[in-house]
């Protein structure tokens, strides 16, 4: 009976407890997914790939912030979108990779992925500290270019710990920066002597954010668009390794213990589950969808959570760096196919 009874207050004082923080969770993430769904709809509406939904919700965030300020009401829920929401979103972008799409690329092709991603990160680094970049912001401008995008960007930040104006102002560089190549790419292809596999397999090694690799490719047609696709997935499986290998590299330099990506091994879990063939297609078809606007309500309060005084102190110095890391990402994947149409 006492046992009952105890059972039965330990069970309201934890109900009690989940009811408050779901009170002071909520208006933030409300925030943060209004934004994100208007995002998504201007997207939609317009059609434009360079308007990627997670870029527009950090504009939308840091211009509603610029003019409300920071309420503390919306501070617990934005903490949440930017930690906890965003680490499930990129588990689940992991069910949007097989081991046999990438396997289908063939050896070379997957040397020339792995090639890529693990010279341009260090070397970007390395270039962030001759030019006086921040060892963080410039982490997170190597694993933009790198790996693919905002999505890495946010991922990597959980192991280089950069501030919030860090992750903003290195998402604006890997934006201006990817939407250049997207359109200069195209008029580059026959110059080059590219034919479409080539091209499309140059546009998907080289090409920042999964949307903007894809739009590249595609204007080289079917077989580039595929080609393309394809090697800007198999980028994006990288994340997981990249992301522990630079966890373990920041924790080396600042002498404290790396922290532990838990979310990039659970990423490497659902591509494995994925793979078998066990997941119904329409729970693919579904995290395609909830992905993105999981992603774009964490960034969406990240924008909220920037203070454009702070991003303005960052200087011109890592928008450079976000301009050399991308020429040396696209000389690197020309280099590559080049190789590769050889043999």
């Amino acid at each position: 009976m006492q046992r009952s009874l105890a059972a039965r207050i330990a069970g309201a004082a934890m109900s009690t407890s989940m009811s408050d923080r779901g009170r002071r969770l909520a208006p933030g993430l409300a925030a943060a997914f209004v934004i994100a769904a208007t995002s998504t709809v201007l997207r939609n509406a317009t059609d434009v790939a360079a308007l990627n939904p997670v870029v527009l919700a950090l504009a939308i965030g840091m211009a509603v912030r610029s003019v409300l300020g920071a309420p503390q009401i919306l501070k617990h829920g934005i903490a949440f979108a930017v930690r906890p929401l965003l680490r499930a979103a990129i588990v689940l972008l992991g069910l949007s990779v097989t081991l046999g799409q990438l396997l289908g690329l063939g050896a070379g092709a997957l040397g020339l992925a792995i090639l890529v991603v693990a010279a341009t990160l260090p070397i970007t680094i390395w270039l962030g500290s001759r030019l006086g970049v921040d060892r963080p912001l410039a982490q997170l401008i190597g694993a933009g270019t790198a790996i693919c995008g905002a999505s890495a960007i946010v991922a990597a930040n959980q192991v280089a710990r950069g501030q919030d104006e860090d992750v903003t102002y290195a998402l604006a560089v890997i934006t201006l920066c990817g939407t250049a190549a997207m359109l200069v790419y195209p008029a580059l292809a026959a110059p080059l002597g590219l034919d479409a596999h080539s091209y499309g397999l140059w546009a998907g090694a080289s090409v920042h954010e999964v949307v903007q690799a894809v739009g590249a490719a595609a204007a080289g047609g079917p077989e580039a668009a595929q080609s393309g696709t394809v090697m800007k997935l198999a980028r994006v499986f990288l994340l997981a390794p990249a992301v522990a290998a630079l966890g373990l590299w920041a924790g080396q330099d600042g002498g404290a213990k790396a922290p532990v990506p838990w979310f990039a091994f659970g990423f490497l879990g659902l591509v494995l589950l994925g793979s078998t063939g066990v997941v119904p297609g329409a729970v693919v078809d579904a995290s395609r969808t909830i992905v993105p606007l999981m992603l774009a309500t964490s960034v969406a309060a990240l924008g909220l959570s920037t203070d454009l005084r702070a991003l303005r102190a960052r200087g011109g110095a890592p928008l450079i760096l976000g301009v050399a890391s991308t020429l040396l990402i696209a000389l690197l994947g020309l280099v590559g196919v080049a190789v590769l149409d050889a043999f």
